[in-house]
């Protein structure tokens, strides 16, 4: 995830007032509707200067249904308004969410004694309005100054219902108390057309028709929607719940309240599922969410754009995680009565929606069923029993599981030549021969100009030597088993790795589990001397680059098959094309996660009798 900051590291200690407008008594202070940064300035600049009077953008009509809903907060709820449409009946819905400017205006107006005034009038219908606003984040890095200012620089077209609505709001702001401090709450798109109107003498007009507010209901918001219908995370507003009763909410990091939201998720991934996040998917999963947000023009990936990267880098299971954290708000309860409670889904409340479909993995119970006669898993008669079993005089590996990870060494052999066969490959047009067959996305990238597109595979006939895993580089020190072991037949590698400690998990008399976090192959066997003692590679700074030093200096072969999150340093490079070496790197990203997790467990024998017994304490 990007770096942590401080709105200090910016020259951001903005005060109160920062972005809005005095026009005499009247202080107008534009907002983005529904989102965090701009609630939070509201409360501050409510709390500081006290003003007797708050004007909000909102429709007078519904203004009981909001003072009802105030009294819910910080539960949500949702204003139903029915509408008529010939022969059908259909409803417009509008959620109140505590991290909204507008209700956060009247929540704190109530909180410091100040009169409210809705806008919005009773009988007039609000005009469409486009909301495009520059990425609302962007306030925190910019400030709200510059922030206003470089939207009223470029504002959105205008039309003359736009103004008329203007119209009507300035009406009802000409007739406030002149001598009383008035702090006008209004959304950016129409903050310019209130202020032209309000410069000249507004007269009431013939009202138009009324839509059927007086049938608005309040209803309270099912737990289960919240995350698709409210403008802003349900996570992210109960965290600013807990800022908000501070005497002046701090700037909102919403980059570190991603974080934490990605990582509240991976515990319960952990928990429901047993398995762990990796270093490489946490930073694939941050560059991807970039990404798309780079690609919506946005500075900051939304909940949408987190649960798709959960799916895409990790899976399914791991996306319903993400979005049920994004779902979170503990005070909002199924039932309340006597307030009704709907269910409802994103097509309902906003236009233009997007879809995820994830599906979860779930164990199932009648795959758990064990077959009659399967003989039950050997356990410990009294604790420390195979503990004491063990000597630790000698050790050797499991043979099953050899044959497993020498299997996977030749799966990667050949995916390294497929991929230098790859790369020596060339795309040239059509004109006496085919070669190995049409190039269909070069042809079509280039069809304009109305040629066919032929591609001649490269020619890879050498071989890969020395195969290299790094599951984790190690910084923290969670590896501190080093061993080297060799091959017991021409068909079987030298090995050198370095695990967790596995006689500190035992699963068996004698018999130990680990935990890979990186490990070297090669052949032929019986030649390795002990890398981790060897001083030739005293110039690596961490374990992966000794086994690296160590590929290159036993690969009977010129390439040496390195998978690792990362590539290794530059200079690596280089002391391999002095050793006549080349590295082919494949990100570990590239590879099944299902098969990297079984080849990434080893077990540790303390004598080669106890192969003879292992299968019944290794499963």
């Amino acid at each position: 995830m990007p770096k942590e900051f401080a709105p200090e590291e910016f020259g951001l200690e903005e005060p109160a007032d920062a972005g809005s407008i005095r026009r005499s008594n009247l202080i107008y202070f534009p907002v983005v509707p529904g989102r965090i940064e701009f609630a939070s300035r509201v409360r501050n600049y409510l709390l500081e200067h006290r003003p007797r009077v708050v004007a909000v953008e909102l429709p007078s009509s519904l203004e009981a249904r909001y003072r009802a809903a105030l009294d819910r907060l910080p539960r949500m709820s949702v204003i139903l308004i029915p509408e008529d449409s010939g022969d059908q009946e259909r409803a417009t819905y509008i959620p109140i969410e505590p991290a909204d400017p507008f209700v956060e205006a009247l929540r704190t107006a109530g909180e410091i004694g100040a009169a409210t005034v809705f806008l919005e009038p009773a009988t007039h219908e609000r005009p469409h309005l486009n909301d495009t606003y520059p990425e609302p984040y962007a306030v925190e890095l910019i400030g709200m100054e510059r922030y206003v200012e470089a939207y009223r620089v470029f504002p959105q077209p205008r039309s003359p219902e736009l103004d008329a609505h203007a119209a009507a709001m300035a009406r009802k702001l000409q007739g406030a108390d002149p001598l009383a401090s008035i702090c006008v709450v209004v959304s950016l798109n129409l903050l310019d057309p209130l202020l032209d109107a309000m410069e000249v003498p507004q007269e009431e007009k013939p009202a138009p028709r009324a839509r059927l507010f007086h049938r608005a209901e309040l209803f309270n918001l099912h737990p289960e929607c919240l995350a698709e219908v409210t403008s802003e995370a349900p996570y992210f507003q109960e965290r600013y719940e807990e800022i908000r009763a501070e005497p002046k909410i701090p700037a909102i990091d919403r980059r570190r309240w991603q974080l934490a939201l990605l990582r509240d998720a991976e515990q319960e991934y952990a928990i429901n599922t047993g398995d762990r996040m990796q270093p490489w998917q946490r930073l694939a999963l941050a560059k991807f969410t970039r990404n798309l947000a780079v690609l919506d023009q946005r500075l900051l990936p939304g909940v949408y754009d987190l649960a798709l990267g959960a799916r895409s880098i990790v899976d399914d299971n791991f996306a319903y995680e993400v979005w049920q954290m994004a779902n979170r708000f503990s005070v909002q309860r199924t039932e309340d009565p006597p307030v009704e409670t709907l269910n409802l889904s994103g097509d309902e409340v906003w236009l233009r929606t997007r879809k995820l479909r994830i599906r979860r993995r779930l164990p199932r119970m009648k795959q758990m069923l064990k077959p009659s006669g399967l003989k039950r898993r050997k356990r410990e008669k009294a604790k420390g029993e195979w503990a004491r079993q063990t000597t630790g005089a000698s050790i050797c590996s499991y043979p099953p599981e050899d044959l497993v990870i020498e299997s996977y060494g030749l799966f990667l052999k050949r995916y390294a030549k497929s991929m230098l066969s790859e790369e020596r490959s060339r795309v040239e047009p059509f004109t006496t021969s085919v070669l190995d067959g049409i190039d269909l996305r070069e042809t079509i990238r280039n069809w304009h100009e109305q040629r066919l597109y032929v591609r001649e595979l490269g020619k890879f006939s050498g071989e890969t030597g020395a195969i290299l895993i790094i599951f984790d580089e190690d910084k923290a020190d969670r590896y501190p088993y080093l061993t080297t072991w060799l091959g017991e037949h021409q068909n079987e590698s030298d090995m050198a790795f370095y695990s967790t400690y596995p006689f500190d998990h035992i699963v068996g008399p004698g018999i130990g589990r680990a935990e890979y976090g990186g490990l070297l192959m090669t052949l032929p066997p019986r030649r390795m001397y002990d890398v981790w003692s060897d001083s030739d590679y005293e110039m690596a700074e961490t374990k992966a680059e000794r086994l690296l030093m160590a590929a290159l200096d036993y690969s009977m072969e010129r390439h040496v098959v390195y998978v690792a999150a990362k590539p290794p340093r530059s200079m690596f490079r280089q002391l391999a094309a002095r050793l006549n070496r080349k590295i082919i790197y494949i990100p570990l990203g590239q590879l099944s996660p299902a098969k990297l997790k079984k080849i990434r467990v080893v077990h540790v024998l303390d004598s080669h009798e106890r192969r003879e017994h292992a299968k019944e304490y290794i499963w």
